[in-house]
Order: C-alpha cells, then structure tokens, then sequence
C-alpha cells in the first residue's frame, strides 16, 4: 500500500507539471486594444477625468488604450482623428459624438467593418442612427432644462447661456434646454475657449442686459472665468450662477457660497464604462440592453465638500 500511495503521488506530480507545462506553452490571447476620440481640448480639466477613467478601466482588464483629441476644438481635425482610428482597425471605438455632419460617416464606415462603436458625452439622440451600441452620458436639453427649472425657483425671471462652444451639438442641447425652461426668457451668448473672451463677454453682457439674474456655463472652461469676473466685480451675490460640470476651481466656489450649483454628469463613468463594455463585448458578447445615464446630478453647497477629496483624486 505504502508503494502504491508513492506511486499514485509521483503520478499526479508528473501529470500537474505535464500539465502546467502545456498551459505554459498555449499562446497568450492578444490584449484588446480600444482606440478613445474626443473633442476635449488639453486645457479642459473635465476630459483629463474621462482619460482616468478610461485608463483605470483598461489597466483593469488588460486591454491597451489609446486615447486621441484634436489641441483645439476643431471638428475637421476630430474627423480625421476618427477616420484614422477607424483605419487602424481597433477591437472598439469610443467617442464623443459631437457633430453628425462631421462624424457620422466615420462611424458607419467603423460599423461596417466590424468595429463596435460605444459613443460617450455627446450625440445620444442619433448615435444609435449611425450604427452605435449604446451611449453613456446624459441627455443634455434635459439637463438644461433642469438649470433653467432650478434658477427659477430661486427666484430668476430671465438667464443666459453662455456657449463656449457653439457648433458642439451637446452644448447647443444645453442652451435649447435652459431657454425652453425659461419659456424663453434665456438667451445664449456664443464665445470661444478663451477665458478673457469668455470673463469680457459676460460682463460685457449683463452690464447691456441689466434685468438677467440668472447666469448658466457649459464647462469649467467658462465656469471659472465667470467666477473670476463676479469676484472682481463683487458681484457673487447679486446673481444665481451655475454651470455644467465639475473642476477643482468649480468645487471650491460652490463649497464658497460662490457659486449656486453645478449640473453632475460623472465623467469618470464616461471613460471607465465604455472600456468595459468593449471588454466584455469583445470576450463574451455582452452589452447593456440600453444606453446608460451618467447625469445629471446636482453639486451645491451642501454636499461639495464631499466632492472635493474624490475631484483629488482625479475622480470627480
């Protein structure tokens, strides 16, 4: 028996390590690569966020990312970008659906040719008309019709809708929003990226319209000239302010009293949801039955401080 059991031993030893060794020898599975277009411009702290979130999610499950954005926002060049990513021929394709016009033939040439699509932020109204999986974000007219819902049971009469990026359909939703919640009684002030076109503009704006009380940003990019302005003005009190989006700069004004409310679309889940999904897309077939809504939500006063430890972080 005592030979027998030494002998049943060294054959299961032999056995596991002739097994471990065929295991050895089977070729590891190429890693997914995902290529991630967006419009947002370097100095828009919100897409470095999207970028975090992306990259945690790849770094988790092993697929290599590449992330590409044009240095302006520039629809032309974006266009190009996709066109590229959709010639290297990626396992998946994320983007910011911002134009139709621009993007749209882009991503059906990627659809046709087997290339999954999640789009991300903007364009969740018509993605799923050029051939997108899903969209992950919010709907934006929604959303500023919330804004324009909430200044208004602050006691605003009149607003406007300062569009820092016009031709963005996202942001054009946003303002179509805040001014239908106004029942028209908004308007929408076109700027470009600059934060002293942006900080001139409105000031230059409300000193003409002097009965608007209610004042909306799309992004950081305009939310913190704007803050800066009505600090220098001494100003902060005399109007309800509000923005899309969150920042560093954002969460202090609102933990200041400076600021009335920030409109939360968790951008972090932006980037780190799409890269999961291809994932599990890509090894398994699965996908969410329909699109998924990162926003809005609201940062005030009341619960900014609990933002600040995750904005960070990089998270927020």
């Amino acid at each position: 028996m005592a030979r027998l059991s030494q002998w049943l031993l060294a054959t299961a030893a032999t056995t596991a390590l002739m097994a471990g060794a065929a295991q050895a020898q089977e070729p590891q599975q190429d890693a997914s690569r995902f290529v991630m277009v967006t419009h947002g411009v370097p100095s828009d702290p919100f897409w470095s966020v999207v970028k975090n979130g992306a990259e945690a999610a790849a770094e988790l499950v092993g697929a290599e990312l590449e992330y590409r954005a044009p240095s302006t926002f520039d629809m032309a060049k974006m266009q190009q970008l996709v066109e590229a990513a959709v010639a290297s021929n990626p396992d998946g394709l994320i983007l910011s659906f911002t134009d139709e016009n621009a993007l749209g033939g882009a991503v059906q040439n990627a659809v046709d040719n087997g290339i999954p699509v999640i789009t991300i932020n903007s364009g969740g109204d018509v993605a799923r008309d050029y051939g997108a999986r899903l969209h992950i974000g919010q709907s934006e007219y929604e959303a500023g019709k919330q804004a324009a819902e909430r200044m208004q049971e602050m006691g605003v009469e009149k607003g406007v809708c300062v569009n820092h990026e016009q031709g963005n359909q996202g942001l054009d939703q946003r303002c179509d929003g805040f001014v239908e919640g106004f029942d028209g009684n908004a308007e929408q002030l076109a700027t470009t990226y600059d934060p002293t076109n942006i900080r001139n503009a409105i000031v230059a704006y409300l000193n003409e319209n002097s009965d608007v009380r209610g004042v909306l940003t799309l992004g950081a990019l305009a939310a913190e000239p704007m803050i800066q302005a009505m600090r220098e003005q001494g100003a902060t009190d005399m109007f309800t302010l509000g923005t899309f989006d969150l920042s560093p700069g954002i969460l202090e004004a609102l933990d200041a009293g400076e600021l009335n409310f920030a409109i939360d679309q968790q951008q972090y889940m932006q980037g780190y949801l799409p890269v999961m999904f291809l994932d599990q897309f890509v090894k398994n077939g699965l996908l969410p039955a329909g699109d998924v809504a990162t926003g809005p939500g609201f940062v005030t006063q009341e619960n900014a401080a609990q933002v600040i430890e995750l904005s960070s972080q990089g998270i927020r």
